[in-house]
């Protein structure tokens, strides 16, 4: 395209050169000559503006010359600005958002069994580098003298105390005893348990096998029992001020004081954690526990048909079907993104601008200057052939007019 455009301003400086030469045979040459001559004062005025964008033209360091590589920095500058003000500014990028339907996206990909059965791959591999990674003797040793150590400083006995302290905050202790007094009398109401018991009642009152009362003994101890304990239950589940729910609630008041404040007990806390911690049996216990539960999900994600990759897609897939028909949990998504974007918006915003700013810096003038001329020294040639042109007709209509004003 360079050798073109200048085969254009020689084209018309030959042009110029005959007509001037034969204009006094015709007054046509003279529009000829005028024509040339514009071209060429179109051309080298466009030759030295393009030239002027990326060097000193013929070398010369004219003023306002070398534009890019001399304003290189400000141009970042002004790149950046421009940028995040048109593209990245809070409520454009907000309107997006509002448009991308978050929750909808997330549902409708999560229900995708394709989608579900990505995630658990990559889920998988992730978990066999991990497992691989922990499996390593340095990664052992790590955890051997650091989280074994850091377990050794930990005061568990007040940290027990305290995490009781939450437990039991609103009563919410009593809602565990309600479930554990239905479970023990749903188990004290069976047929198979209550035999057992009698058969054991029966076994120690051997004086009655002689007039043959041991089993109907046996039988009516067990019934008896049973049914005082099942009614106990009732009355304790039934009243929130029975005395056995009242001598619950200051055990636990008192067992977790003990805990938390009492040197007695947090030294015999202390002393059982490190007996358990120091215990070679359950080091190896739990060394073998580890490998074995190690090497058994690595077997299973080695399998096409690994549990765990199955179990992790069907989840991920109910997932994305019970997000599909939760219009609240969606809704929900899409108001958290909103309500979240703008701080990160404003925040990530300045770091781009700062990235884009600071990489412009860091590139070579020179380097900027010839990738900028690759990519768009071609179009720019085109204002050369353009100059050329529209400077010749212009011109011409010039000398057409002074002619005719010349003539009138």
């Amino acid at each position: 395209m360079k050798w073109i455009a200048m085969a254009l301003l020689a084209g018309a400086a030959i042009v110029y050169a005959v007509a001037s030469l034969l204009q006094a045979r015709h007054p046509a040459w003279g529009y000829v000559a005028a024509f040339a001559e514009a071209a060429m004062v179109g051309a080298l005025a466009d030759w030295f503006a393009v030239v002027a964008l990326f060097r000193h033209p013929l070398g010369l360091p004219i003023p306002h010359t070398a534009i890019i590589p001399s304003n290189k920095d400000r141009i970042g500058e002004n790149l950046a600005v421009f940028i995040c003000s048109n593209f990245l500014g809070t409520a454009q990028v907000l309107e997006k958002l509002r448009g991308f339907r978050a929750g909808d996206r997330l549902a409708g990909w999560l229900a995708n069994p394709a989608h579900a059965q990505q995630v658990s791959v990559h889920l998988g591999a992730l978990l066999t580098h991990a497992l691989r990674a922990l499996d390593d003797e340095p990664v052992r040793h790590f955890f051997r003298t650091t989280v074994i150590a850091r377990l050794d400083r930990v005061d568990s006995t007040r940290l027990l105390g305290e995490m009781l302290d939450v437990m039991t905050a609103d009563g919410r202790h009593q809602q565990v005893l309600d479930a554990a007094l239905r479970q023990l009398g749903h188990v004290l109401d069976d047929e198979t348990l209550k035999r057992e018991v009698a058969e054991v009642v029966a076994a120690e009152v051997k004086y009655l096998r002689f007039v043959g009362l041991d089993n109907a003994a046996g039988r009516f101890a067990t019934e008896k029992m049973v049914a005082g304990v099942v009614r106990l239950i009732g009355e304790m589940g039934a009243d929130a001020a029975h005395p056995l729910r009242q001598r619950f609630d200051t055990f636990m008041g008192g067992f977790i004081n003990d805990l938390k404040h009492d040197p007695a007990m947090r030294e015999k806390g202390e002393r059982l954690k490190a007996e358990l911690l120091g215990h070679p049996q359950l080091a190896a216990y739990l060394h073998g526990l580890w490998s074995q539960v190690i090497e058994w999900t690595r077997q299973d994600l080695a399998r096409d048909d690994s549990t765990l990759r199955a179990r992790v897609a069907d989840a991920t897939r109910a997932l994305g079907e019970q997000l599909q028909k939760d219009d609240a949990m969606r809704g929900w998504i899409d108001a958290q993104l909103l309500a979240t974007a703008p701080r990160w918006i404003d925040h990530y915003r300045e770091d781009i601008r700062r990235y884009i700013v600071d990489r412009v810096a860091s590139w070579n003038a020179d380097d900027m200057t010839g990738e900028l001329e690759r990519n768009i020294g071609r179009d720019l040639q085109f204002i050369r052939i353009n100059g050329t042109l529209v400077g010749g007709l212009a011109g011409l209509l010039i000398h057409t007019v002074t002619e005719l004003l010349r003539g009138g």
